[in-house]
């Protein structure tokens, strides 16, 4: 783990990928907040207090391992992916809630994120160890993510046609070294991996399920739009798995391959329950006016 790839390429990838996220993000993003209150409380409220105390009860319910544990919180606290965002265009959800949420979250989750870490790390883990996001880890999270989301945006505001010409050139390059990161890595554990699976695939998917189960339940409970509340559970249903794995590998972070697990199992399995949960969404949506519909403006 203390690889050339892993201790320069791991901060790269991240830091491309919020450079790409800040290219396409302007002010008026967060202002749209304001024009969806209650969605965005609602799925707020769900992403940083409800789902990592419901992850924190599957954990103890499937029994995992220490850092497997760790892990998994570790996921729960990460923000939204930005393949939520497809998915909402595919299934018809609200996107510039998405986008705005997405914005938020990753915003947010410098915060958030060491908190949970730290509180799980100090629980499972125990005898004193200090593994997580401490304040030093908290500067380089900063660095490592606000700064490039800041030059994106900067970039957008300023330069509106270059950062237009790189938008797609720099989340293509963001996959590609992230990818051939993670690749690594992967071989490196390639002996382990169908344990890996078995370890955490049951508890990953269970966690996946509740996830999109309370994004899109929830806010419409509450009288949210389909639009909006299906906008939310893709953005609560789909963390940034890619963000948990790079923080679990990275030596200047949390350095430990066992944590990255759940984040890649949970990589794979989402894409496959958030397109089942899209289609049901879909189907839903297509039925003549029920109550469902009449619950909320259109």
């Amino acid at each position: 783990m203390d690889s050339a790839l892993t201790l320069i390429g791991l901060p790269i990838a991240l830091g491309i990928i919020m450079l790409g996220l800040g290219l396409g993000l302007t002010t008026a993003d967060f202002r749209q907040v304001a024009q969806h209150p209650r969605a965005a409380l609602i799925a707020l409220v769900c992403q940083m207090l409800l789902l990592p105390a419901i992850c924190f009860a599957l954990v103890l319910a499937f029994d995992l391992a220490p850092e497997l544990a760790v892990g998994m919180m570790l996921l729960a606290a990460s923000p939204g992916g930005t393949t939520a965002n497809l998915y909402s265009h595919l299934f018809g959800g609200h996107v510039a809630l998405n986008i705005t949420l997405t914005a938020v979250n990753s915003v947010l989750a410098v915060f958030t994120l060491p908190i949970v870490v730290n509180l799980s790390a100090s629980h499972f883990l125990g005898g004193g160890r200090s593994i997580g996001l401490q304040f030093d880890k908290v500067l380089q999270v900063f660095a490592i993510v606000l700064i490039p989301v800041a030059i994106g945006m900067l970039l957008r505001a300023r330069l509106p046609r270059l950062a237009e010409r790189l938008h797609r050139p720099v989340r293509i390059l963001s996959v590609v070294v992230l990818v051939a990161v993670v690749a690594g890595a992967v071989l490196g554990e390639r002996e382990n991996i169908a344990d890996y699976f078995v370890s955490v695939g049951l508890a990953v998917l269970a966690f996946n399920l509740v996830s999109l189960a309370i994004g899109y339940g929830v806010p419409r409970a509450a009288g949210v739009d389909r639009r909006a509340a299906t906008a939310a559970g893709f953005e609560i249903g789909i963390h940034n798995s890619t963000l948990a794995i790079t923080i679990a590998l990275s030596p200047a972070l949390l350095d430990n391959t066992r944590m990255a697990i759940p984040g890649a199992v949970y990589g794979i399995v989402m894409f496959f329950t958030a397109a089942a949960f899209g289609y049901l969404v879909t189907r839903l949506g297509t039925r003549p006016a029920t109550v469902v519909d009449e619950s909320a403006p259109a």
